[in-house]
């Protein structure tokens, strides 16, 4: 049966603290081996030395002083004794033990990566470890030989110089943690910030082609007229003429605009030009899509809504170009309003003309009916034809009662004439036989479809349908000309009230405030990374 192996030495304290309470506990030990009596085995020192030794005890001590003044720990002179025991060094003291150690060129202080194991003798049978048998007479544990004139206490720090050396390191430590951050930063901060800022600083300051820009403003009003209700109430505002205004905004920022502009002022020929920087150049080759998108940066419009004008902002590389290409556009909107207000105009006389136009062709329609029935019966007039019947069978009758009257004065003489009584009574047959004749016409003209009573009834009905017509006709021509009126009233007209005029010193780019304004991005790109990746970590970290 073999025992488990035990360590002489454990050093399981790595704490500064330990190495302390060591070193405060060293002088104490020294002291007390010091105090000790010597050992049994060792011979006593010689009272008086040969005059040889002098010089080289004259060397030890001085050798001495210098490592005392060291300022050693207590542990690592008991860690010293130990090395020297383990390579049989004749050591009378701890300060002693490093002097020998370090003559040999052994480390004294130099820490041991396995442990010392204490192995039981092969002769033992009993079973005890050599730090336990009584048999083994070397000594196990670090002791001091008492020597007066050369053993002295080591001058140690106190725990405050200590406590302040540690404080020192800790705070050494955070200032060379703070300027590694801090440098770190900064290159960031460079790299991502300050770099790009100068590239876009360089740009404008160096590469970037000057644009000169020049304004106009305008103003879309109303003719002069009187309204009634609510347009009398807007009539002369700024809101009469809003949606005109609008829409002569959108024209101008249309791709119509850009196009007609580029067929009459050559506008992608101008931005094409090889002096122009590459940013801003643009293709020869390049899409519609492409140069509107030119077009879009170069020209600025805007609708004041509270006073009504609109203003318009057109860049160049040539201010004698930027002057002409807003004359242009100025143009394009004039034409664009007349166009705007001829359509209204023209809708409303449409309306009123195709009214006008009906009504006269119902009433040529109800005149050539009227035509029509006078020529059915060959009558231009039946009521006429009528009305002489009339009359011709009234004067018979009369004249019949007048023959009738003196038919009887004859036959009231006792002797009548015959004679005139047989011509009286003969003119009587007569009117009353051409009475008989009128009433036959009359009664012809009364019956049948085609009778004259039945046409003049027809007539009469197409003279009132007629008489309709014609008032019909002159209410559409009195609403034309009222709708006439109205249209004229509805016209617009441009006014330029700020002439273009080219500019001396160039509008774009603005230097300074471009580059703040990307200074600003920048930063705020790398702000908001960075506060995602400090959020995603501490997210990952926790």
């Amino acid at each position: 049966m073999t025992t488990k192996p035990k360590a002489r030495k454990f050093r399981i304290r790595r704490n500064p603290q330990a190495g302390a309470d060591d070193g405060a506990d060293a002088p104490t030990t020294d002291a007390a081996s010091e105090a000790a009596p010597a050992a049994p085995t060792e011979a006593p020192e010689p009272a008086a030395e040969p005059k040889a030794d002098a010089a080289p005890e004259t060397n030890v001590t001085k050798e001495l002083t210098a490592i005392r003044s060291e300022g050693l720990t207590g542990r690592q002179l008991r860690m010293a004794r130990r090395v020297a025991q383990k390579h049989n060094l004749p050591a009378v003291s701890d300060y002693d033990a490093v002097r020998l150690l370090r003559n040999k060129g052994i480390d004294p202080f130099k820490r041991s990566n396995m442990l010392e194991l204490v192995v039981p003798k092969a002769g033992s049978g009993s079973g005890k470890d050599a730090t336990g048998g009584s048999d083994d007479p070397r000594i196990q544990l670090p002791q001091t030989v008492s020597d007066s004139d050369r053993n002295l206490p080591a001058a140690g720090l106190s725990p405050a110089q200590r406590r302040e050396l540690e404080i020192g390191k800790i705070q050494r430590d955070i200032v060379r943690r703070r300027r590694r951050k801090l440098a770190l930063l900064m290159a960031r901060l460079f790299a991502f910030v300050m770099l790009p800022t100068a590239i876009v600083g360089w740009y404008f300051y160096v590469l970037a082609t000057p644009m000169y820009a020049s304004k106009s403003e305008f103003v879309i009003l109303q003719a002069d007229g009187t309204l009634g209700g609510v347009g009398s109430f807007f009539a002369g505002t700024q809101f009469a003429t809003s949606q005109d205004s609008i829409s002569v905004q959108s024209f101008l920022e249309s791709k119509e605009a850009m196009l007609l502009l580029d067929r009459d002022e050559g506008f992608m020929e101008h931005f094409s030009q090889p002096h122009i920087d590459p940013i801003q150049r643009l293709d020869p080759q390049a899409t519609n899509e492409d140069a509107y998108n030119t077009y879009s940066k170069m020209v600025t419009i805007g609708y004041d809504p509270t006073e009504g004008v609109i203003r318009m902002e057109v860049a160049a590389a040539e201010p004698e170009t930027a002057a002409e290409f807003s004359e242009a556009l100025i143009s394009y909107a004039e034409g664009r309003v007349n166009n705007l207000s001829e359509q209204k105009r023209e809708d409303q006389m449409d309306e009123a003309r195709a009214v006008f136009e009906t009504a006269q062709a119902e009433r040529r329609k109800a005149q050539e009916e009227l035509v029509e029935l006078q020529l059915q019966g060959e009558v231009l007039d039946p009521e006429g034809v009528i009305a002489s019947l009339r009359s011709r069978i009234n004067q018979v009758e009369v004249q019949i009662q007048e023959k009738e009257l003196q038919l009887a004065a004859l036959l009231d003489n006792p002797r009548p004439n015959q004679a005139k009584v047989d011509g009286t009574r003969a003119d009587i047959e007569r009117l009353q036989s051409l009475l008989a004749s009128l009433n036959a016409q009359m009664i012809d003209a009364s019956k049948g479809e085609n009778s004259l009573a039945q046409l003049t009834v027809n007539i009469q009905m197409a003279q009132a349908d007629l008489a309709t017509r014609d008032i019909m006709l002159q209410s559409a021509l009195q609403q034309m000309e009222t709708t006439r009126m109205e249209a004229n009233r509805q016209v617009r007209y441009l006014t330029v009230s700020v002439n273009p005029v080219p500019s001396q010193e160039p509008t774009y780019p603005r230097k300074f405030e471009n580059t703040i304004v990307a200074f600003l991005i920048f930063a705020g790109i790398y702000l908001m990374i960075s506060l995602t990746a400090s959020i995603l970590r501490e997210q990952v970290s926790s």
